[in-house]
C-alpha cells in the first residue's frame, strides 16, 4: 500500500498535469483568437491612415453643413410619414403571417410535426436575407416607390417574428392547453383559448419593437429606389448638398427617438 507521503506526491502530480494541459489549452485558445482576428483585419481591408486622411475631409463637410436647410421641410416630413407607413404596414402584414407560423414551427405544438422542420427552414430563410436585400429584388419586380420598401420589410420581418412567436410558445407552460383539451375542445380551439391569451402581450410587445426597428431600417431602402425618407438622403449625397443632408439626418433623429419612446412606454405596459 501507497503512504500518506506517497499518495499525496501523487496527487500532486496530477495536478501539475493538469495545470499544464489547461494552460497549454489557454494559449492554444488564444492563438486561434488571435488568428482568427488577425485574418479578419485583412479582410475587412482596415486601414488607419485612410482613416487618419478621411476624417478631415469628413469634419469639412460638417462645417459646410451649416446652416441645415428648412425650405423644404415639408417635403422631409412627407417622405418621413411614407417611411413610418412603410415600417407600419411591412411590420403589420409580417405579424399576422408569422401567428399561424410560428404554431406550425413550434416542436410542441405544431398540428404537423412533419412540417416542424421544414417551417424553421423557410424562417431562417427570410431571416438570413436583410430587407435591404428584399427591397432590392422587389424594386425590380414592382418597380420604385414605398410599396417595394414594403415587401422587403414584411419579408424579413415575417421570419424574424415567427421564429420569436415560434421560441416563445416552445417554452411556455402547456397547462392550460392540456386543460382545455380535456374538455374535448379541438386543437386550435385550445390554442386560441388557451395559448394565444398567455402569449399575445409578448406577441404585441415583440411586434412594437420591429416596427420601431423597421422605421430605422426603412430609412436606408430608399438608397435602392424603395421611397421613404432615404431616397431625399441618397439625392442629398449624390449632389454633396450638405445643408440639405444634415437637416434630412435631423429629421431621421427626432422621430427616431420619439417613436423609440412611445414604443418603449407601451412595451412597459404589454408585458
Amino acid at each position: 500500500m501507497m503512504s500518506r507521503a506517497e499518495r499525496a506526491l501523487a496527487d500532486l502530480e496530477v495536478m501539475q498535469r493538469g495545470s499544464t494541459g489547461t494552460r497549454v489549452r489557454f494559449w492554444v485558445m488564444v492563438a486561434i483568437v488571435a488568428g482568427f482576428y488577425a485574418v479578419s483585419w485583412n479582410l475587412a481591408g482596415v486601414d488607419l491612415a485612410k482613416l487618419s486622411t478621411g476624417l478631415p475631409r469628413l469634419g469639412h463637410w460638417i462645417m459646410t453643413a451649416w446652416p441645415p436647410k428648412f425650405d423644404e421641410l415639408p417635403l422631409f416630413a412627407l417622405r418621413t410619414a411614407e417611411t413610418v407607413a412603410m415600417a407600419a404596414i411591412g411590420t403589420t402584414v409580417a405579424t399576422i403571417l408569422a401567428i399561424p407560423m410560428s404554431i406550425l414551427a413550434s416542436r410542441n405544438i405544431t398540428p404537423w410535426p412533419r412540417l416542424y422542420y421544414p417551417a424553421r427552414w423557410f424562417l431562417n430563410a427570410l431571416r438570413g436575407i436583410d430587407s435591404f436585400v428584399f427591397a432590392l429584388l422587389f424594386v425590380a419586380a414592382v418597380g420604385l416607390g414605398p410599396f417595394a420598401g414594403v415587401l422587403g420589410i414584411a419579408l424579413h420581418t415575417w421570419g424574424s417574428a415567427a421564429k420569436f412567436f415560434a421560441d416563445h410558445i416552445e417554452n411556455v407552460n402547456l397547462g392550460p392547453l392540456e386543460a382545455v383539451r380535456t374538455t374535448g375542445a379541438g386543437r386550435f380551439t385550445a390554442i386560441a383559448y388557451a395559448l394565444v391569451p398567455d402569449v399575445l402581450p409578448v406577441m404585441l410587445s415583440t411586434t412594437l419593437f420591429w416596427w420601431e426597428f423597421n422605421v430605422r431600417a426603412s430609412t436606408v431602402l430608399g438608397v435602392v429606389g424603395a421611397g421613404g425618407i432615404g431616397q431625399e438622403l441618397k439625392n442629398s449625397m449624390d449632389l454633396l448638398d450638405f445643408p440639405r443632408l444634415f437637416t434630412i439626418i435631423a429629421v431621421i433623429l427626432v422621430v427616431v427617438t420619439a417613436l423609440d419612446q412611445l414604443s418603449g412606454w407601451l412595451r412597459k405596459r404589454l408585458v
